[in-house]
Parts: structure tokens; sequence; C-alpha cells
């Protein structure tokens, strides 16, 4: 594939900017430098110098037409709408640039998406939210003959009782739960919280079944494992070998998961085993926000939800999480009755 020099040298500069003055991640950069790449296919690999607002809104028509890269299908609008926004803070960027001052702010605008293509790109996605039970029904589904197997039962019954994300869940250690307290205090020094928050989480009022589970897990690594404080809470599969070569029944080693994608896998197969379909570990943030419809009495109550969730804003969880479900919608709306004189 040819590459135009100059312009990939104007790309490393601002991939420097967005990692060290925006904290952008190299997933978002990755993404990023993406976009760059199609819209420099779509001009011949022409130098960002000679940019010209024609060139735009040609890619945006190009955009609608493209295919994606797998199963032949048009790129979706999310797609479409993150692939323009990524292109105009790059040209709006560019435009500060004392090299590039023929390029104006007002020149990046022409990368908007439309309107109508941003509203399908928020639009709302029906996910499914799974109820208390049917928790309950997957980790009674769970096997727990081995160690690794009560290890699995625990991270779902402690992200249901605490709403933790999966990646924080993930680099837990044992002195980051406090079963006299019922706490989870997510330390961002060493747990993998969202934005490196630090989140101080008692656990919520689900069940005491599942505060058994994870009491007797810790009691187990603590009491016959031998862990101590700076330990994995959860810790990663040991895969080890016999004298003859044989693989070994799996055991517990001494190390953190390096990501979420474990618990995704355990997650999807407990709930296969319990006959119900996939519920991400995040999917249980939600079944908490809808409770806080039903458990919360007064303001400072559902603050105080909000605020275990992680929540800086009471709005994020009322928003974002606290979405009535389609069957309590149902449900709420057929309860009304038909109004008088009607």
């Amino acid at each position: 594939m040819k590459i135009n020099p100059a312009n990939e040298r104007i790309k490393h500069r601002y991939f420097t900017y967005l990692r060290e003055t925006k904290s952008i991640g190299e997933h978002a950069i990755d993404e990023v430098a993406k976009a760059l790449d199609r819209f420099e296919e779509h001009t011949g690999r022409r130098a960002f110098r000679e940019y010209r607002t024609e060139q735009a809104i040609s890619f945006k028509k190009h955009l609608a037409k493209l295919n994606a890269q797998r199963g032949g299908q048009r790129l979706s609008k999310a797609t479409v709408t993150s692939t323009l926004h990524a292109l105009r803070g790059f040209f709006l960027w560019l435009a500060e640039q004392r090299s590039f001052r023929r390029i104006q702010r007002t020149d990046a605008d022409y990368f908007r998406p439309s309107r109508n293509d941003e509203a399908i790109a928020r639009a709302r996605c029906q996910t499914p939210v799974p109820t208390v039970e049917q928790i309950r029904t997957v980790l009674a589904a769970m096997p727990d003959a081995t160690a690794v197997n009560r290890r699995d039962r625990a991270l779902v019954a402690l992200i249901m009782l605490t709403g933790a994300r999966d990646d924080a869940v993930a680099s837990a250690r044992l002195k980051h739960l406090d079963l006299a307290e019922r706490q989870l205090f997510q330390d961002p020094r060493e747990m993998r919280t969202k934005f490196r928050k630090t989140i101080s989480t008692w656990f919520f009022p689900v069940g005491d079944d599942f505060a058994a589970i994870v009491t007797e897990w810790k009691t187990e690594l603590v009491s016959i494992h031998g862990f101590g404080p700076d330990d994995p809470l959860f810790p990663k599969t040991a895969v080890s070998f016999g004298s003859d070569g044989d693989v070994l029944a799996p055991g517990l080693g001494r190390e953190c998961w390096a990501n979420a994608d474990p618990i995704r896998k355990v997650f999807k197969v407990a709930c296969a085993a319990a006959g119900l379909p996939y519920f991400n570990p995040h999917s249980l943030r939600h079944t908490l926000a809808q409770l806080a419809g039903s458990r919360c009495t007064t303001a400072e109550q559902y603050k105080a939800w909000s605020q275990n969730l992680g929540h800086k804003d009471v709005l994020t969880t009322l928003t974002s999480y606290g979405t009535v479900p389609d069957y309590r919608q149902r449900d709420l709306i057929r309860s009304m009755g038909v109004i008088a004189g009607e």
C-alpha cells in the first residue's frame, strides 16, 4: 500500500497529541487511524495540506455507499458517524497548526454527519437485562466441584452484589473485599476502574445468598489456598502438566486476569447451562439500576444507590441505566385504565 510520507508524519504528531494531552487510549487512537486511512484511500493519499471541502462532501457520499469488510453489509450509521467525528476532530486540530493556516476551523465542519444519521447512531438497542431471580437460576446451574468452579460462581455473585464492572473485578485483590463491612473498595491504583475512579461499593440488598457465596470463596482462598491480601480475588486459571506430559485438572494461579474476557466467557457458559439468554456482566448494572426504582423511596436513598454504582450524577443512573424495562412499561401502561369520559 502506497503512503504519503508527509501525511504519516502529521498523523504521528496528532496521535501523540491525543495520547499525551487528551489521555486517549490506544484502542480509540486505532479507530481514529482507521478513519483517516479511509479518507486517504478515498482521496488517493493526497496531502492533507491540499484539503478542500469538496473532498469531505465526496467522502460522506462515499461512506454512505461503502460496504463493510465483513458480511457485505453497508457500514452502520454508528460507524459512519464515528468516522466523520474522528475526521472532524483531526481537521480542527490541523487548522491550529502553524503550517496549515490555510485550513480554517469551519472547513472541518463539512465532516459533520447528518442529524438523521446521528439520531440513528444513538438509537437504543434492546439488550437483555436479567432479573435477580434469573441470576439465582444461573448460579444454581453452575457446578461447584472444583476451585475453578467456585471461583466462577463467586465472581457472578460479587457482580450481582456490587455492580462492579468486569474489568475492575478481573483486577480485584483480596484486600479490596471487606466482608465485615460488606464492601468492595475499588482502588484505581490497583484495580482497572472506569476512568480510574475511586469507588466505595457496599453490597446491594439483593439477598444474603449471594453474599454467602462470596464469603465462602474468600474464606477458601485464605484458609485452604494460602492467599494473602495482595493476591487476586479471582485468580486466573493455572494449567499444569504431569510427569507423563498429560494435562492436569485446572487449578488456581497467583495472577489476576489481564482483561475481562474470561469473565464474559464465564457468564456466557453459565447462562447457556441455565437455559437463559446470554446476560453479559455489564447487564447486571442495569438490573441494579432498575431495582432502584422500587427500592429507593427518598432522593437521598437514590443518590446513595447511584454512588454505589460509581456514578457521580444521579441522572447517569436514571437515564443511562434506569430505563423502565419493556415488560414493566407494558404492565404500567395497561394498569392505568381508561381516562374518565373517554
